[in-house]
């Protein structure tokens, strides 16, 4: 059991020292931090969505946002769009579970504001109808998913492809580049 564990571990360094080595998603990511920072300012507000440990994560790094990272400060708004289990249900009963965040997106998002879409796969058929609503509304949309991006690759202005294809890495690589975009946010925001 020890070298199955250890061999997991080794799996999530692998990707971590190519993230780390890929000078372009470093370069999205700063992009990313950018806007998230640009976002707030303007008085918008930092949407998310994802499916399964994607919508944990999602609303994890909303948390981290809305709530705080490191230090007291005052909250942002960010709010991932699957929290509310009686919109959830409602939409995904009358209009189909597909619907679910194109509905969320529509009802709270505007436009100059934020969404990051979460997916492994990238081919989500509700995120990826989120993140057409989301554009049609003047949104910008980050994107998150694994190497081989499924149809979410070109359909955001940010685009950050965790360089795996295990749904384990992938969902580890999106909450590590997660907390760096919340932790410099708040450190461009708060000082």
């Amino acid at each position: 059991m020890k070298s199955a564990i250890k061999s997991m571990l080794l799996d999530s360094i692998s990707m971590k020292q190519a993230m780390l080595h890929d000078d372009r998603l470093l370069t999205i990511v700063e992009g990313v931090v950018n806007q998230v920072v640009g976002t707030f300012e303007q008085g918008g507000k930092v949407l998310f969505c994802g499916n399964g440990g994607s919508a944990a994560d999602a609303q994890h790094l909303a948390a981290e946002l809305s709530g705080r990272f490191y230090k007291n400060r005052k909250a942002l708004f960010a709010e991932a769009l699957h929290v509310n289990s009686s919109f959830v249900t409602a939409v995904g009963n009358d209009y189909g579970f597909e619907a679910v965040f194109e509905r969320a997106v529509e009802a709270m998002g505007r436009k100059g504001d934020l969404m990051f879409a979460l997916s492994t796969s990238g081919n989500s058929p509700n995120v990826l109808r989120a993140i057409d609503k989301a554009h049609e509304i003047g949104m910008s949309v980050v994107g998150m998913t694994g190497a081989e991006g499924g149809k979410m690759d070109g359909r955001c202005d940010f685009f950050i492809k965790i360089p795996s294809t295990d749904t384990p890495r992938v969902q580890e690589g999106q909450v590590l580049v997660g907390h760096a975009i919340c932790a410099l946010v708040e450190k461009r925001i708060f000082g």
